[in-house]
């Protein structure tokens, strides 16, 4: 429950609860110290009331001359009622009752613990548990010409917390309102304030950043490196050691230590980008982009990206999908342009409740595939390529079909969502290209199924098929049975990517009838 708070009240619950837990404490040492005052003033008005008692001619009579003890209880009863105590207790010296509240204790023996050193003539307060509960107690021997007869005790029950609370005053209560309600609202704003600055995310959102940040930045086919305002490095990606040759951990470092040719330097004092400039690094030229990062107005460092130019248009379209992306732009706009013109037609025609239906009914298909993918295939990245490849196969006349059962959680150890897109996606173009030959109803169906031990994928179309010579070179760089120099590259990465994961694949084509792959990995 706790973990699903958002921050903001997080730090309002714990600040408001610093503040309780602080009024707590105060509260508790202020209790104790107007109860510690309230004994000693209860302590001494029973001291008071004690000696009071044991100067009564009626008790001194009554312990002198046991025909007049009858007249002690009245004469204390009333000593009782006029100050306000529990019980007032006149025994001899014998410790028999000769006073108390309770009539059937009268004539008995006392046997309490404290009331020793009142039988030496002694003077003094005592708490104890009596008959009738915790009380305060007093004891004053009583006299007769210098030698002692008796003692007289004056007990009051003590005040419970409860009952010392309702005795405070309504200046206390309002006093602690006011405390809730300001803690209350400090807390509140308080953390208000520390979600401001923190951009209005969540600490798990902010580390969910973070990590996707640093995989983002060490998967780009690009090299990328950034600056502070005191020149020292706060990124540097594996691609930029690679192309600079540049091995450990240089974060922290000065840049001019480590890349003194990085012109990044410049950059913080010209506070303006440099795009697409030639740089030579060794006996490589590489093309770099190099921007001021600026928050709120200030510059506080510099970011570069470097490409290598020989190799980034190839490896842009190869590695990154950047081809396939601008192609399911295309597909999604052509598509959605088909279906705005059928929704225009219908409304022109006056059939509005048909352009209505036709609306509802493209927009629940597109929300219910969608959820399924989103449900059951745990990556973005997939989940997004595979829409656009139906997308794509609704263009080219082709039905893409996903298997219901499928389902994705986790990447086998030594892949990643890169890796699947590629491989899902070649396999996917590589079944729309053995469609364009025939003329039959084309399908291609689609299945990832994956347990504890093991994660596969399946591609099936119903296309032209591969003999067995064609089987045999398919994962040749540069084999392809289409013609073209761009051609060959795809399944040449699948099966890259299955030696990376430790996995197989299997084929089954029958020429003129379709080919099955089914790719498979370990998840261990």
């Amino acid at each position: 429950m706790l973990q699903r708070l958002k921050i903001n009240w997080k730090i309002a619950i714990l600040s408001f609860g610093i503040v309780l837990f602080s009024l707590c404490i105060a509260g508790s040492v202020l209790m104790g110290g107007i109860i510690r005052m309230k004994e000693e003033d209860l302590g001494w008005r029973l001291l008071v009331t004690a000696r009071t008692v044991a100067q009564m001619p009626e008790v001194i009579a009554g312990l002198t001359n046991p025909d007049l003890r009858p007249g002690i209880q009245p004469a204390t009863e009333r000593i009782r009622i006029i100050n306000d105590v529990t019980y007032v207790v006149v025994m001899d010296m014998n410790r028999v009752r000769l006073s108390h509240p309770v009539q059937s204790l009268i004539g008995t023996q006392s046997s309490g613990t404290d009331e020793g050193s009142a039988f030496a003539e002694h003077t003094y307060i005592s708490k104890a548990k009596g008959e009738l509960g915790t009380a305060l107690r007093a004891f004053v021997p009583i006299m007769n010409d210098n030698v002692q007869i008796g003692v007289a005790l004056v007990g009051r029950i003590m005040p419970t917390v409860g009952q010392v609370l309702l005795d405070l005053s309504g200046q206390a209560y309002v006093v602690l309102l006011l405390s809730l309600l300001f803690g209350f609202w400090g807390s509140w704003k308080l953390a208000q304030h520390i979600k401001q600055q923190m951009f209005e995310l969540e600490p798990h959102e902010i580390a969910r950043l973070l990590v996707e940040r640093t995989a983002t930045f060490h998967a780009m086919h690009e090299g990328v490196i950034a600056i502070d305002k005191n020149e020292r490095i706060t990124i540097f990606n594996e691609k930029a050691k690679q192309m600079l040759k540049i091995s450990g951990d240089v974060i922290g470092k000065l840049i001019h230590e480590v890349f003194p040719n990085s012109r990044l330097p410049e950059i913080l004092k010209m506070n303006h980008p440099v795009y697409n400039q030639e740089q030579a690094i060794g006996s490589d030229i590489i093309m770099s982009t190099r921007v001021p990062i600026t928050v709120g107005g200030r510059t506080v460092g510099a970011v570069a990206i470097f490409q290598d130019r020989t190799e980034v248009t190839r490896m842009a379209e190869e590695l990154t999908g950047v081809k396939a992306f601008v192609d399911a732009l295309r597909v999604q706009n052509h598509e959605y342009m088909n279906k705005l013109h059928t929704i225009g037609g219908l409304i022109q025609l006056g059939n509005n409740e048909k352009a209505l239906d036709y609306l509802f009914e493209i927009r629940e298909q597109k929300e219910e595939l969608t959820r399924f993918l989103t449900r059951r295939i745990q990556d973005d990245s997939l989940t997004g390529l595979l829409l656009g490849k139906i997308s794509r196969g609704r263009e080219l006349g082709i039905e893409v079909t996903i298997d219901r059962q499928s389902q994705l959680e986790r990447f086998p150890e030594r892949l990643d969502h890169h890796d699947f897109v590629i491989l899902l996606g070649n396999l996917l173009e590589n079944a729309f290209d053995a469609l364009q030959q025939v003329q039959r109803d084309k399908r291609v169906f689609v299945s990832i199924a994956q347990d504890e031990q093991a994660l596969s994928v399946l591609v099936e179309d119903n296309g032209c098929g591969m003999d067995n010579a064609t089987r045999a070179r398919i994962f040749e760089r540069g084999f392809t049975t289409k013609g073209g120099s761009e051609r060959g590259i795809g399944l040449h990465l699948v099966a890259g990517i299955v030696d990376k994961g430790g996995g197989t694949i299997e084929i089954d084509s029958t020429p003129g009838e379709g080919t099955t792959f089914v790719v498979s990995f370990p998840m261990d």
